[in-house]
């Protein structure tokens, strides 16, 4: 899909999990209701959990954006095209229509020359010259001759994903003022002109379920950041200008979405409600976590109104039948690799003068810890080393009994007094803690900043 300048994104943080999925895709539904094009997107692969839902919801995942720098498609014309055995006249009548450029293409599709004003006047002074006879030669005579004599064969080629960021120095070293832009096969696109490549449009995004840049997509800097969605602690970016922006005490983002529909007077469509669902129960463990407020179980009852409907997906389930679903979907330490794990729903943090991560993963019974503490452990290590942490944590809880354990991957004295028993295995732990948010990382942070 070809991001476009009147497009709004709505995406959630990085190592997305379904709150952050369903609020971008609920929210994105609720402004174009509104009238506005809004596209839901995602920073990060789905977990297995998400991947489930949007399965058992029959939903498509939302548009995968790594980062917000501009690609070469967000600038591309994609301008008529002529072969290169065809008369000239053919090319100038589109170099007539395109302001002097006319894209000189293979049979293919790959591009063979691109006919300009200095490759023109470079053939005409080849052609010409200054032989008198020549001079007599009829403008006619010259537009019968093949497009390819006169075109430049030598423009630089970018693919249509390429950042445009990444190709500005080639850009700028050259005397040219087209390019061609090719998909990943090399045929034809369009073309970008040197003008557009130095100033780009920016892409417009909504951030929800998150505000703090570390957990953004990347290269965010570059985008029009034009409103925050979210439930977490501030850390939000600055802006250019005022921006709308909603931090709200509530167990989740999804929670937000629903009631900004219900406010318009609206109802979400079965499935889309169900997702919804799915990402407030995962978030409150089914309404039992300490983040869980009344709006939340308002929330969850007016999201089975309008899912649990006749002839949907979710026809003849309730929130907790569907949320137990929802959370076996997501446990487990076994079905996945411990890379996976440990960066699955992964945030990172900056306090004390420390830079530092806290994973999550959920299971329905600690003693699948012990079974992959040595392989876990080595994975946030590898973790820790490959993202330049000064520390890594994984937090595994039990989502039935309300408890979890803490492994770290080296020791940090300002976490010595952490109040969580150190136990024989070396892990910490952390009885009725469940909430990475609301309940270990406070906890964290004062120790960490005194």
């Amino acid at each position: 899909m070809k991001p476009k300048t009147d497009q709004t994104f709505v995406i959630g943080h990085l190592n997305p999990d379904t709150d952050s999925i369903a609020s971008a895709m609920g929210y994105a539904w609720f402004l174009r209701q509104e009238g506005q094009n809004a596209v839901a997107a995602r920073a990060g692969q789905l977990n297995p959990q998400t991947s489930w839902v949007l399965e058992r919801l029959e939903l498509d995942p939302p548009l995968l954006l790594p980062d917000a720098s501009p690609r070469f498609d967000a600038i591309t014309l994609r301008f008529n095209t002529t072969l290169p055995d065809r008369p000239l006249r053919e090319a100038w009548a589109v170099a007539n229509r395109t302001g002097g450029v006319a894209p000189i293409v293979n049979p293919d599709g790959t591009p063979y020359g691109l006919l300009t004003g200095p490759s023109l006047f470079g053939y005409l002074s080849r052609t010409v010259g200054t032989h008198a006879r020549r001079e007599q030669l009829q403008i006619g005579e010259i537009l019968d001759r093949p497009c390819k004599e006169a075109c430049d064969t030598d423009v630089p080629r970018f693919q249509a994903g390429t950042r445009i960021r990444d190709a500005l120095p080639r850009i700028l070293r050259e005397e040219r003022s087209e390019f061609w832009v090719v998909d990943q096969n090399g045929r034809y696109v369009g073309v970008c002109r040197q003008r557009d490549a130095l100033n780009p449009p920016r892409l417009r995004l909504i951030l929800v379920d998150h505000n703090e840049p570390g957990q953004a997509l990347g290269a965010l800097e570059e985008a029009e950041l034009v409103e925050i969605l979210d439930h977490h602690r501030l850390g939000n970016p600055t802006t250019h200008t005022p921006i709308r922006f909603t931090v709200d005490v509530v167990g989740s983002t999804c929670t937000l979405v629903s009631e900004r529909i219900e406010e318009a007077g609206l109802s979400a469509p079965p499935d889309l409600a169900g997702l919804l669902l799915a990402g407030l129960v995962s978030d409150t463990l089914i309404l039992t976590s300490p983040t869980t407020t009344d709006r939340d179980h308002l929330a969850a009852d007016r999201l089975g109104r309008w899912a649990f409907v006749g002839g949907a997906p979710l026809e003849g389930e309730s929130v907790q039948s569907f949320g137990q679903q929802v959370l076996q979907a997501g446990t487990g330490l076994s079905a996945r690799h411990p890379d996976e794990i440990v960066t699955a729903d992964l945030k990172i943090y900056d306090a004390g003068g420390l830079h530092f991560g806290i994973a999550q993963a959920e299971v329905t019974n600690l003693t699948q810890f012990g079974k992959h503490h040595k392989e876990l452990l080595d994975a946030l290590l590898k973790l820790r080393d490959s993202r330049n942490l000064d520390f890594a944590m994984l937090m595994v809880t039990d989502v039935v009994r309300g408890s979890s354990r803490l492994l770290l991957t080296n020791e940090v004295p300002a976490l010595a007094d952490l109040p969580y028993p150190r136990l024989d295995d070396g892990t910490l732990q952390a009885r009725g803690v469940v909430s990475r948010k609301l309940q270990l990382l406070p906890v964290m942070l004062s120790a960490l900043e005194g």
